[in-house]
């Protein structure tokens, strides 16, 4: 649903509560702009009037779109929208970089119409009603890594045989599916499928699978950070090397003027003790001139 739609041109702003119900803010204001409003507001009010829950997946894929290719799509999410007769509608082979597919609770009961999607490697199925046509999962998207399948209507394990061709799958989920109830369930899907490390989030170990956006995460950062590893520890023994030599000529500095004060004060002492010993000197010859000239006196 869009709402709190806002939009600033050269001569208004025009905001609203909800969509389709566009309003000036500066009434008179006038403006020439390509944008049509005709069109905006008819479009606006179409997707206010259909929730996207209730939209058939054909247009919801349409309006996942942006005005961008296919080509250009890597993630699409159509959670929650309609398929009228239980079949992939409106994906094509032009999504030739998608990478991550969501389809939750769509209505699915066939993946027959699933198209090409070489690149597809994250598919969330779950909550529709599949009970079969996965083998076409290994003939559309060969480089799957991770299938969710929870809340389908699996029942039984030679279903699953069709994944043994998903040769880089590593994780499957079948939460809430009818297969989980079988005696075994865990080990006999490990043994049918030997690739899958993680089944319901945990392997066999009973470890639980790291968090994949976490693991993406880390995958975007080492693209974008460069080399790891001793790079940074040897910063780090740089920095700290650099900070021991701070502290050290800080330390000598100190030290250095210290002693220049103190020899600056022994200076100063005996400087003055030679000012002092000078004064003395010539109060001494005052007092013998003082003297000689009292006994000039007594002379005459």
């Amino acid at each position: 649903m869009w709402a709190g739609l806002y939009w600033r041109g050269q001569g208004a702003s025009y905001h609203g509560g909800s969509v389709g119900n566009l309003r000036p803010e500066e009434k008179g204001s006038s403006r020439s702009d390509p944008l049509d409003f005709t069109q905006l507001r008819s479009a606006l009010k179409q997707t206010h009037q259909q929730p996207l829950s209730n939209m058939d997946m054909k247009k919801r894929i349409t309006l996942e779109l942006r005005n961008r290719s296919p080509a250009e799509v890597v993630e699409l999410v159509v959670d929650n929208s309609r398929s009228a007769d239980g079949e992939v509608e409106g994906l094509t082979d032009e999504f030739t970089e998608l990478e991550f597919l969501s389809v939750v609770n769509v209505g699915l009961s066939s993946l027959a119409k699933l198209p090409s999607l070489p690149k597809l490697r994250k598919l969330e199925l779950s909550d529709n009603n599949l009970s079969g046509s996965l083998e076409t999962l290994a003939q559309k998207c060969p480089n799957l890594t991770y299938l969710n399948l929870s809340g389908n209507k699996i029942k039984e394990l030679s279903t699953l045989e069709a994944l043994q061709n998903l040769k880089s799958l590593q994780s499957l989920d079948l939460f809430n599916c009818e297969i989980t109830s079988l005696e075994d369930y865990r080990e006999s899907v490990f043994e049918l499928l030997p690739q899958v490390t993680y089944l319901d989030g945990f392997d066999q170990e009973d470890n639980e699978a790291p968090d994949s956006e976490a693991d993406d995460d880390d995958e975007d950062g080492e693209d974008r950070a460069g080399p790891t590893g001793d790079y940074g520890e040897e910063d780090d023994e740089e920095e700290d090397e650099d900070g021991s030599e701070g502290r050290e000529v800080g330390l000598s500095f100190q030290v250095n003027q210290a002693n220049q004060d103190y020899e600056d004060e022994d200076d100063y002492a005996d400087e003055e003790e030679d000012l002092q010993g000078a004064q003395g000197e010539k109060r001494k010859r005052d007092v013998d001139d003082e003297g000689e000239e009292d006994d000039d006196d007594e002379d005459n």
